[in-house]
């Protein structure tokens, strides 16, 4: 079957930001060994072909293991036989485990935090038994734009999900290849792919705002269409000197009389 021209042009943008990820930021050395989640959502499909395409070819030298976290106290229809023969078909050897949260057990955490703690606890397991040194998400550049803005908005600080994170309690790295590539090639990719979606039916999405924030990301673009690009900048751009910072005290001198109100306030 030929392979039409759009078709060409949209895999030569996927893997040109693709690349561009994984050698501004270092995600892929030569040697490495990387566990891929394959949650069965688009991101996650469209990351094992990518990085299983990359895996064939000689520079760097990087081996490839899919594994499908169960959730098993959360609604959601796994075909784990499609998962199979997806990996399979990319030439990458698969395995499924099961794990559960209890949102009782942890009211100081959301129960989407403690799901996707539990999720990522499983996976560092597995990975140490496969000898892995490294843990592939599909997080993409709108993910991470999403989560700056949640940060920013409800927690009052200025992160994201960065596109390498050393976990040194665990001996593990996690690298997102998908940092700079679009939601929106990715939603056209699982199109022309024919991608099976995975069944989920979970009770706590009401409680996320992530989709609300995709909202405010596609405002933004309205009012300037290279929003993303500029958000992106700003967090290799910070500029220390112009933000605000706390004064710093003058042990010499006597409490002013706002003192007291700021000790109160910080607890």
């Amino acid at each position: 079957m030929a392979v039409s021209t759009e078709e060409q042009q949209l895999m030569r943008r996927i893997e040109k930001r693709l690349m561009k990820g994984i050698v501004d930021y270092g995600l892929i050395e030569d040697g490495d060994h990387i566990l891929v989640a394959l949650s069965g959502g688009k991101d996650s499909l469209a990351l094992l072909e990518l990085l299983a395409r990359r895996a064939r070819i000689y520079k760097p030298r990087f081996t490839l293991h899919a594994v499908h976290v169960v959730m098993k106290n959360i609604s959601y229809h796994s075909d784990e036989d499609y998962l199979r023969e997806y990996a399979t078909s990319c030439g990458v050897p698969f395995m499924q485990v099961e794990t559960s949260f209890d949102p009782v057990s942890d009211t100081r955490k959301s129960p989407c935090f403690l799901c996707s703690w539990n999720r990522r606890k499983a996976l560092f397991t597995v990975a140490q038994q496969l000898g892995c040194n490294k843990i592939a998400l599909g997080h993409h550049m709108d993910d991470i734009l999403a989560t700056l803005l949640m940060n920013l908005t409800f927690q009052g600080a200025f992160s994201t999900m960065p596109p390498r994170l050393v976990m040194r309690k665990f001996d593990m790295t996690i690298i997102r290849p998908l940092c700079l590539v679009h939601e929106a090639d990715l939603r056209e990719l699982a199109h022309i792919r024919g991608y099976k979606k995975q069944v989920k039916i979970c009770p706590y999405e009401h409680s996320s705002h992530r989709a609300d924030m995709k909202e405010v990301m596609e405002l933004l673009e309205q009012m300037n269409p290279e929003a993303r690009y500029s958000l992106w900048g700003s967090m290799s751009n910070v500029q220390q000197e112009l933000l605000p910072a706390e004064r710093e005290p003058d042990l010499g001198s006597t409490p002013g009389p706002y003192a007291k109100e700021r000790k109160d306030a910080d607890g």
